[in-house]
C-alpha cells in the first residue's frame, strides 16, 4: 500500500497554485514549493512558512535534486510551460517520486479527439500520454490526471463565466440548459489532496472532479434570486463562437481559445458535465464532497458589494 507524505508543488505562484498548497498543508502533507531560479520573493504567493526551492526548470539535474525525498510532485505550471513538464517527469522518475500530477485542472483533455480545441491543448494531451508511457515502464512510478472544469470563483470574478453584476447582464450560449463541470479553486486543492490521500484508488487514472455541475440558466437564476432583480440576457450561438474561433486561429490569434471554450462547455448537447455514476468521477470514487452553488455565488456577490 502506497503512502504519500512529502509533496513538491511545481510552479505554484499563479492563480491556482496557492489554493493547492493551502489544501495540501491543511491535509497534513509536508509541502515544498518549487519555483524558477529567476523568480523573486515579490512574485511568489507561497506562504512564508513554506520551504521553497529555486530550480532551473529546463535542467534535469536541478529538478532531480529538488525532487529527491519527495513522494509526489504536483505541477501547476502555466500553459506555455506545459511541454517542459517532460523534463520534470524524467527527473521525478529518476528521483524515485511515487506520484506525478500534471498541470491539467481544466477541461477533460482525454475527450477532445477530433475537436479544434484539442489542437490548442495538444501539449497537455501529449504530457498525459508521456506519463502513461513512463508509468508502464516503471510500475513504482504512478500518475493521476485531473480535470476540474471551469474555475468557478475565479471565473465569476474576472467575468469569464459570462455574468456581469454591475451591468446586470449575462451571456448565454444556445439554450443555456447544458450542464457544465466547474470547481472553486479551493475545491481543486481539496481534490489534489484527496488524490494523494487515496494513492492506490487513484493511481494511473485520469479523473474528473467538480464543485457542482450547473447549467448557465441555473447560475443566472441563483444570481437573480440573490440580488433580487433580473439580468439582461444576451444569447450567443455555439456555432457562431466556433466560427469566430476558427477565424482568429487562422490569423494566429490564440484568443480563439476563449470562443472554443465557451462552445465546448455550453453548446446544447456538449455533455461535459460530470455525472454521479461516471467511472472517472473523483467525487464519487473517494467521497470528495460537492459544494453549494448558492453559497459560492453568495460569497462572490458579497465580495463585489452586490448584496
Amino acid at each position: 500500500m502506497v503512502s504519500i507524505k512529502t509533496v513538491a508543488v511545481l510552479g505554484g505562484s499563479g492563480n491556482l497554485g496557492p489554493a493547492i498548497v493551502r489544501e495540501l498543508v491543511s491535509a497534513g502533507f509536508d509541502v515544498t514549493g518549487i519555483t524558477r531560479e529567476e523568480s523573486t520573493n515579490s512574485t511568489l504567493k507561497f506562504p512564508e512558512t513554506l520551504a521553497v526551492k529555486k530550480v532551473d526548470y529546463t535542467s534535469f539535474d536541478s529538478l532531480k535534486s529538488a525532487f529527491d525525498g519527495q513522494d509526489a510532485v504536483v505541477s501547476v505550471v502555466a500553459t506555455l510551460a506545459v511541454p517542459g513538464q517532460k523534463t520534470a517527469i524524467d527527473a521525478a522518475v529518476a528521483a524515485g517520486v511515487k506520484r506525478f500530477i500534471p498541470s491539467e485542472f481544466g477541461i477533460n483533455t482525454r475527450k477532445l479527439e477530433g475537436k479544434t480545441i484539442g489542437k490548442i491543448l495538444a501539449s497537455k494531451i501529449g504530457i498525459v500520454d508521456y506519463l502513461d508511457e513512463k508509468g508502464r515502464e516503471n510500475p513504482s512510478f504512478t500518475w493521476t490526471g485531473l480535470s476540474t472544469g471551469l474555475f468557478f470563483d475565479w471565473g465569476l470574478a474576472v467575468g469569464s463565466l459570462g455574468i456581469t453584476v454591475k451591468e446586470k447582464t449575462a451571456n448565454i450560449v444556445d439554450s443555456g440548459n447544458e450542464k457544465f463541470q466547474t470547481s472553486n479553486l479551493h475545491q481543486i486543492g481539496r481534490a489534489v489532496a484527496s488524490i494523494l490521500k487515496h494513492p492506490d484508488e487513484t493511481a494511473n487514472k485520469y479523473l474528473a472532479a467538480s464543485s457542482f455541475n450547473p447549467s448557465q440558466n441555473e447560475l443566472v437564476g441563483v444570481v437573480e434570486e440573490l440580488i433580487g432583480s433580473k439580468l439582461t440576457v444576451n444569447h450567443l450561438k455555439s456555432e457562431d463562437l466556433v466560427k469566430a474561433g476558427e477565424e482568429k486561429l487562422a490569423q494566429g490569434d490564440f484568443r480563439a481559445f476563449g470562443d472554443f471554450l465557451k462552445a465546448h462547455n455550453h453548446a446544447d448537447g456538449a455533455g461535459n458535465d460530470v455525472k454521479e455514476d461516471d467511472g472517472d468521477n473523483l467525487n464519487s470514487l473517494i467521497g470528495l464532497p460537492y459544494e453549494d452553488l448558492k453559497g459560492s455565488v453568495r460569497d462572490w456577490l458579497k465580495q463585489t458589494g452586490a448584496i
